[in-house]
C-alpha cells in the first residue's frame, strides 16, 4: 500500500529528496515515519511527523540534516535528506500508522510500510 522512491547514488555533501506514495490509504489520517536500514545492520528510526499536532522528531544521526513534510492535497510523504553521508547509506522505508507517543520511534508503532528504496552516499 506504501511506495517509496526516489534513492539512487549521490556524493558526500549532497541532497536527495524521497517520496512516498500510497494507494488505499489517506495519509492525513495516521503518523507518518521513515526508517532506514544499513546492510548488516538493524533497521533504525529516522523521523517522524505525527498525526497530533504535526510534531515532528529525528534520530540524533540525521536531525538538523533531514526534513520529514506530507502533502495531503497529494497523499505523499517526502523526506528531504541534506549534507548526506556515506553513513546514510541504507534502505530507506515510509510507514504509517498510530503509534502512541511513546512508540513513535518503534517500529511496532506502525501497521503500513513501503518496499524500500536504495540510497548510497559515495564518492
Amino acid at each position: 500500500q506504501l511506495q517509496a522512491s526516489g534513492g539512487g547514488l549521490v556524493q558526500p555533501g549532497g541532497s536527495l529528496r524521497l517520496s512516498c506514495a500510497a494507494s488505499g490509504l489517506t495519509f492525513s489520517r495516521y503518523t507518518v515515519a521513515w526508517f532506514r536500514q544499513a546492510p548488516g545492520k538493524e533497521r533504525e528510526f529516522v523521523a517522524v511527523r505525527r498525526l497530533s499536532g504535526g510534531s515532528t522528531y529525528y534520530g540524533d544521526s540525521v536531525k538538523g540534516r533531514f526534513t520529514i513534510s506530507r502533502d495531503n492535497a497529494k497523499n505523499l510523504v517526502y523526506l528531504e535528506m541534506n549534507s548526506l553521508k556515506p553513513e546514510d547509506t541504507a534502505v530507506y522505508y515510509c510507514a504509517a500508522g498510530t503509534p502512541i507517543l511513546s512508540s513513535s520511534r518503534s517500529e511496532t508503532g506502525f501497521r503500513f510500510w513501503g518496499q524500500g528504496t536504495l540510497v548510497t552516499v559515495s564518492s
